[in-house]
Protein backbone atom coordinates (compact mmCIF):
# COMPACT_ATOMS: atom_id res chain seq x y z
CA UNK A 1 0.00 0.00 0.00
CA UNK A 2 1.32 3.44 -0.76
CA UNK A 3 2.39 4.90 2.45
CA UNK A 4 1.42 8.60 1.23
CA UNK A 5 -2.31 7.58 0.85
CA UNK A 6 -2.14 5.35 4.03
CA UNK A 7 -1.46 8.41 5.78
CA UNK A 8 -4.07 10.60 4.24
CA UNK A 9 -6.76 7.68 4.92
CA UNK A 10 -6.27 8.61 8.80
CA UNK A 11 -8.13 11.33 8.68
CA UNK A 12 -7.78 15.38 9.83
CA UNK A 13 -6.42 14.44 13.16
CA UNK A 14 -3.57 12.46 11.78
CA UNK A 15 -1.99 15.75 10.54
CA UNK A 16 -3.58 18.14 12.72
CA UNK A 17 -2.26 15.67 16.03
CA UNK A 18 0.26 12.97 15.24
CA UNK A 19 3.88 13.44 16.26
CA UNK A 20 4.83 12.16 13.16
CA UNK A 21 4.44 15.66 11.69
CA UNK A 22 4.80 17.71 14.45
CA UNK A 23 8.11 19.74 14.09
CA UNK A 24 6.79 22.91 16.53
CA UNK A 25 10.05 22.87 18.57
CA UNK A 26 12.72 20.92 19.72
CA UNK A 27 14.64 19.92 23.32
CA UNK A 28 18.20 20.90 24.30
CA UNK A 29 19.06 17.89 22.07
CA UNK A 30 17.72 19.10 18.89
CA UNK A 31 14.84 16.47 19.14
CA UNK A 32 11.04 17.46 18.24
CA UNK A 33 8.99 18.25 20.79
CA UNK A 34 5.51 16.82 19.75
CA UNK A 35 2.64 18.84 21.04
CA UNK A 36 4.47 21.81 21.60
CA UNK A 37 2.87 25.62 20.83
CA UNK A 38 4.78 28.28 18.95
CA UNK A 39 4.24 31.83 19.03
CA UNK A 40 4.54 33.17 15.27
CA UNK A 41 4.37 36.59 13.85
CA UNK A 42 1.43 37.06 12.01
CA UNK A 43 3.38 39.02 9.59
CA UNK A 44 5.53 35.65 8.67
CA UNK A 45 1.92 33.39 8.23
CA UNK A 46 0.11 33.61 4.58
CA UNK A 47 -3.37 32.18 4.15
CA UNK A 48 -4.08 28.94 2.77
CA UNK A 49 -4.52 28.65 -0.97
CA UNK A 50 -7.00 25.76 -0.26
CA UNK A 51 -9.17 27.50 1.93
CA UNK A 52 -12.93 26.69 0.55
CA UNK A 53 -14.68 29.39 2.72
CA UNK A 54 -15.23 32.21 0.60
CA UNK A 55 -17.29 34.57 2.52
CA UNK A 56 -16.52 35.69 6.36
CA UNK A 57 -19.25 37.14 8.15
CA UNK A 58 -17.68 40.85 9.92
CA UNK A 59 -19.72 40.60 12.95
CA UNK A 60 -19.02 37.24 13.91
CA UNK A 61 -15.23 38.35 13.59
CA UNK A 62 -15.66 41.29 15.31
CA UNK A 63 -17.60 38.95 18.33
CA UNK A 64 -14.71 36.47 17.80
CA UNK A 65 -11.89 39.43 18.02
CA UNK A 66 -13.53 40.24 21.47
CA UNK A 67 -13.57 37.02 22.94
CA UNK A 68 -9.84 36.95 22.04
CA UNK A 69 -8.89 40.59 23.28
CA UNK A 70 -10.73 39.12 26.76
CA UNK A 71 -9.16 35.35 27.18
CA UNK A 72 -6.45 34.90 24.18
CA UNK A 73 -6.88 32.07 21.57
CA UNK A 74 -7.73 29.10 23.26
CA UNK A 75 -7.28 26.70 20.46
CA UNK A 76 -3.94 27.26 18.24
CA UNK A 77 -3.84 27.61 14.89
CA UNK A 78 -1.76 25.10 12.50
CA UNK A 79 0.43 25.93 9.77
CA UNK A 80 2.69 24.16 7.86
CA UNK A 81 6.66 26.00 7.30
CA UNK A 82 7.44 27.14 3.35
CA UNK A 83 10.98 28.37 4.35
CA UNK A 84 12.80 30.68 6.55
CA UNK A 85 10.41 32.93 8.94
CA UNK A 86 8.10 31.74 6.51
CA UNK A 87 4.70 29.74 6.99
CA UNK A 88 1.45 28.61 5.31
CA UNK A 89 -1.56 28.79 7.05
CA UNK A 90 -3.75 25.14 7.33
CA UNK A 91 -6.38 25.59 9.86
CA UNK A 92 -7.43 28.74 11.31
CA UNK A 93 -8.15 31.08 9.67
CA UNK A 94 -11.15 33.04 11.20
CA UNK A 95 -9.04 33.07 14.44
CA UNK A 96 -6.13 34.44 12.24
CA UNK A 97 -8.62 37.32 11.10
CA UNK A 98 -10.19 37.64 14.49
CA UNK A 99 -6.39 38.07 15.74
CA UNK A 100 -5.71 40.89 13.39
CA UNK A 101 -8.40 42.98 14.00
CA UNK A 102 -8.17 42.17 18.00
CA UNK A 103 -4.48 44.12 17.26
CA UNK A 104 -2.29 40.70 17.97
CA UNK A 105 1.31 40.49 16.39
CA UNK A 106 1.84 37.14 16.94
CA UNK A 107 -0.30 33.72 17.23
CA UNK A 108 0.26 30.54 19.13
CA UNK A 109 0.58 28.04 16.68
CA UNK A 110 1.15 24.06 15.61
CA UNK A 111 4.11 23.93 12.77
CA UNK A 112 3.25 20.27 10.92
CA UNK A 113 4.77 18.96 8.03
CA UNK A 114 2.23 18.62 5.27
CA UNK A 115 2.40 17.67 1.38
CA UNK A 116 0.01 19.98 -1.11
CA UNK A 117 -2.30 17.09 -1.24
CA UNK A 118 -2.70 16.58 2.77
CA UNK A 119 -3.07 20.88 2.86
CA UNK A 120 -6.36 20.60 0.45
CA UNK A 121 -7.85 17.67 2.79
CA UNK A 122 -7.01 19.19 6.00
CA UNK A 123 -8.47 22.68 5.06
CA UNK A 124 -11.85 20.63 3.27
CA UNK A 125 -11.96 18.85 6.40
CA UNK A 126 -11.25 21.00 8.88
CA UNK A 127 -13.68 23.79 7.55
CA UNK A 128 -17.00 21.41 7.46
CA UNK A 129 -16.11 19.92 10.53
CA UNK A 130 -14.87 23.13 12.73
CA UNK A 131 -16.45 25.94 10.70
CA UNK A 132 -19.71 27.55 9.98
CA UNK A 133 -19.64 27.08 6.45
CA UNK A 134 -22.54 27.62 3.91
CA UNK A 135 -24.28 24.92 2.75
CA UNK A 136 -23.11 25.99 -0.86
CA UNK A 137 -19.00 25.97 0.48
CA UNK A 138 -20.24 22.54 2.00
CA UNK A 139 -21.39 21.15 -1.08
CA UNK A 140 -18.33 22.12 -2.91
CA UNK A 141 -15.54 20.89 0.12
CA UNK A 142 -17.47 17.52 -0.30
CA UNK A 143 -17.23 17.57 -4.20
CA UNK A 144 -13.31 18.72 -4.41
CA UNK A 145 -12.76 15.51 -0.97
CA UNK A 146 -14.27 13.20 -3.82
CA UNK A 147 -12.54 14.41 -6.90
CA UNK A 148 -9.17 15.99 -6.18
CA UNK A 149 -8.57 13.67 -3.03
CA UNK A 150 -9.87 10.67 -4.69
CA UNK A 151 -12.05 9.52 -1.94
CA UNK A 152 -15.05 7.05 -2.52
CA UNK A 153 -18.49 7.89 -0.98
CA UNK A 154 -17.67 5.64 2.20
CA UNK A 155 -14.75 7.07 2.70
CA UNK A 156 -15.51 10.61 2.69
CA UNK A 157 -19.05 9.62 4.81
CA UNK A 158 -16.36 8.02 7.67
CA UNK A 159 -14.06 11.33 7.08
CA UNK A 160 -16.43 14.02 8.01
CA UNK A 161 -18.77 11.64 9.74
CA UNK A 162 -22.06 12.55 7.80
CA UNK A 163 -23.97 9.77 6.17
CA UNK A 164 -24.34 8.92 2.77
CA UNK A 165 -27.56 10.97 1.80
CA UNK A 166 -26.27 14.19 3.95
CA UNK A 167 -23.46 14.50 1.73
CA UNK A 168 -25.22 13.86 -1.23
CA UNK A 169 -27.73 16.33 -0.79
CA UNK A 170 -25.25 19.10 -0.15
CA UNK A 171 -23.75 18.41 -3.17
CA UNK A 172 -26.85 18.29 -5.53
CA UNK A 173 -27.30 21.85 -4.36
CA UNK A 174 -24.38 22.46 -6.83
CA UNK A 175 -26.90 21.73 -9.90
CA UNK A 176 -28.89 24.67 -8.98
CA UNK A 177 -28.38 27.96 -11.39
CA UNK A 178 -26.39 30.25 -9.95
CA UNK A 179 -28.77 32.92 -8.83
CA UNK A 180 -30.30 30.02 -6.88
CA UNK A 181 -26.56 28.98 -5.09
CA UNK A 182 -25.96 32.94 -4.27
CA UNK A 183 -29.25 33.01 -2.60
CA UNK A 184 -28.32 29.93 -0.13
CA UNK A 185 -24.94 31.33 0.32
CA UNK A 186 -26.89 34.69 1.61
CA UNK A 187 -29.28 32.78 3.37
CA UNK A 188 -32.14 34.21 1.80
CA UNK A 189 -33.38 30.32 1.36
CA UNK A 190 -32.96 27.58 3.98
CA UNK A 191 -31.88 24.16 3.38
CA UNK A 192 -34.72 23.03 2.98
CA UNK A 193 -36.28 25.41 -0.23
CA UNK A 194 -32.91 24.26 -1.82
CA UNK A 195 -33.96 20.60 -1.47
CA UNK A 196 -37.02 21.60 -2.38
CA UNK A 197 -36.19 23.35 -5.78
CA UNK A 198 -33.91 20.87 -6.82
CA UNK A 199 -37.15 18.60 -7.64
CA UNK A 200 -37.81 20.89 -10.19
CA UNK A 201 -36.39 20.43 -13.12
CA UNK A 202 -36.45 23.66 -15.32
CA UNK A 203 -33.85 25.84 -14.58
CA UNK A 204 -36.05 29.32 -15.28
CA UNK A 205 -39.18 27.66 -13.10
CA UNK A 206 -36.44 27.33 -10.26
CA UNK A 207 -35.11 31.11 -10.32
CA UNK A 208 -38.46 32.03 -10.83
CA UNK A 209 -39.88 30.38 -7.57
CA UNK A 210 -36.76 31.46 -5.76
CA UNK A 211 -38.17 35.14 -6.50
CA UNK A 212 -41.78 34.11 -4.76
CA UNK A 213 -39.68 32.41 -1.47
CA UNK A 214 -38.41 35.52 -1.35
CA UNK A 215 -40.62 37.99 -2.03
CA UNK A 216 -44.03 36.11 -0.21
CA UNK A 217 -41.90 34.28 2.21
CA UNK A 218 -42.76 30.60 0.91
CA UNK A 219 -42.64 28.21 4.24
CA UNK A 220 -40.59 25.37 3.02
CA UNK A 221 -44.26 23.10 2.65
CA UNK A 222 -44.99 25.09 0.23
CA UNK A 223 -42.20 25.38 -2.47
CA UNK A 224 -42.54 21.54 -1.99
CA UNK A 225 -46.03 21.35 -2.72
CA UNK A 226 -45.44 23.41 -5.83
CA UNK A 227 -42.44 21.35 -6.77
CA UNK A 228 -45.15 18.04 -6.60
CA UNK A 229 -47.57 19.69 -8.66
CA UNK A 230 -45.03 20.82 -11.39
CA UNK A 231 -43.98 17.54 -11.70
CA UNK A 232 -47.80 15.97 -11.52
CA UNK A 233 -48.26 18.16 -14.90
CA UNK A 234 -44.77 17.44 -16.44
CA UNK A 235 -45.60 13.76 -16.38
CA UNK A 236 -49.21 14.04 -17.88
CA UNK A 237 -47.92 16.13 -20.48
CA UNK A 238 -45.33 12.94 -21.28
CA UNK A 239 -47.70 10.22 -21.44
CA UNK A 240 -48.71 9.62 -25.20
Amino acid sequence: MNPKKKALGRGLSAILESPDTDITSEDISGNFVAGAIASLPISQIEANPFQPRTDFDEETLTDLAASIKEQGIIQPLTVRKMGYDKYQLIAGERRLKASQIAGLTEVPCYIRIANDQQMLEMALVENIQRENLNAIEIGISYQRLLDECNFSQDELCKRVGKDRSTITNYIRLLRLPAEVQVAIRDSKISMGHARALINIDDEETQVTILHNIISKDLSVREVEEIARNLNKQSSVRKEP
